[in-house]
């Protein structure tokens, strides 16, 4: 897959169907997008995916929460996710634009004409009916409805997707995450929850009492789910595995405010420091808690790992999306 990204001078030779949004987690209402693209794919076009860094949640700070936070700054899916999932659904070409001051300020009509026709050559475009672009946001899908066919583009908007009578989208996915709701986080998104990041040295407490775990530190504006442990799958080094990970400060070893990803993987004994894992969230199985010693850390681990050994609670099937 391609990257385009820290630039607004580039020019696609390829005639391209792209799908362009906001992207800030990849759900099914996207996926749906996508599918649009991947169809004119079949037809000889570039899979291009639109999208701008930062998101325009975090360039504009919208949506102020609770102490001046800005929910928008804590992303389902990381950049470096992101790239990922997009170049294994079969993206050809990607496009994180840069949002700034004078991009952010270029007029609908000018952002159509300079960006979408002559740099990035399209001939589809797909995007959902909410799209808002250039100045003051007045660039909608009206707008490029009417300007498509004397530029030579086609034009389709996609409705939402509604699950269990909700209308899907990346808030109502955030608030589930937050809720530790993994199983319907799992069917909002068609897949489980990613956490991926480089494995780094741990303290390896885990190694002294029989359980070695990888490590990984999400990155500061990654959206975690609630402190505890969970069934998930690792892929890393071609392989998905089954395995149990904690999310959380380690309060039993560590004094730390620091959020971890520690995970112990199934018939896994390699030494992967410095590789880069995803890990997968399944469902959540109990919350972290601070332990009077390592000897009841053990037994709890080893608890915890027998009952994900089931694999009634993390589905086979589950690998299927990876």
């Amino acid at each position: 897959m391609e990257i385009i990204a820290n630039t607004t001078q580039f020019y696609l030779q390829r005639e391209t169907a792209a799908a362009i949004g906001k992207f800030d987690g990849i759900h099914i209402g996207h996926r749906r997008l996508l599918e649009e693209i991947f169809m004119r794919k079949k037809e000889g076009m570039a899979a291009c995916v639109f999208t701008f860094d930062p998101s325009p949640a975090v360039f504009f700070g919208n949506n102020k929460g609770k102490d001046g936070e800005n929910p928008g700054s804590y992303a389902l899916n990381t950049k470096e996710e992101k790239r990922i999932l997009f170049e294994r659904m079969g993206v050809d070409i990607l496009i994180e634009f840069p949002l700034d001051r004078e991009t952010a300020a270029m007029p609908p009509k000018t952002f159509v004409y300079e960006i979408l026709v002559k740099r990035m050559n399209i001939k589809f475009l797909a995007a959902g009916s909410d799209l808002s672009f250039g100045a003051d946001g007045a660039g909608d899908a009206s707008l490029l409805r009417r300007l498509g066919p004397g530029l030579g583009f086609d034009f389709v908007t996609i409705d939402k997707v509604c699950l269990s009578g909700q209308e899907v989208s990346s808030t109502l996915v955030r608030s589930k995450v937050e809720e530790g709701d993994m199983a319907m986080v799992q069917r909002l998104l068609g897949m489980p929850y990613m956490m991926a990041g480089k494995v780094e040295e741990g303290n390896q407490i885990g190694r002294t009492i029989g359980f070695p775990t990888i490590n990984i530190l999400p990155g500061p504006h990654k959206l975690l789910p609630p402190k505890g442990v969970y069934f998930s799958r690792v892929h890393c080094r071609g392989k998905v595995y089954r395995a149990v990970s904690n999310v959380g400060c380690r309060p039993t070893v560590s004094d730390s405010q620091a959020v971890w990803v520690e995970t112990y993987l199934y018939d896994f004994e390699e030494e992967i420091y410095g590789e880069y894992v995803e890990v997968y969230l399944c469902t959540f199985h109990r919350p972290e808690r601070r332990f009077e010693n390592l000897e009841e850390l053990r037994r709890q681990l080893e608890e915890d790992i027998r009952i994900g050994n089931e694999g009634r609670q993390c589905p086979e099937k589950t690998a299927e999306f990876i």
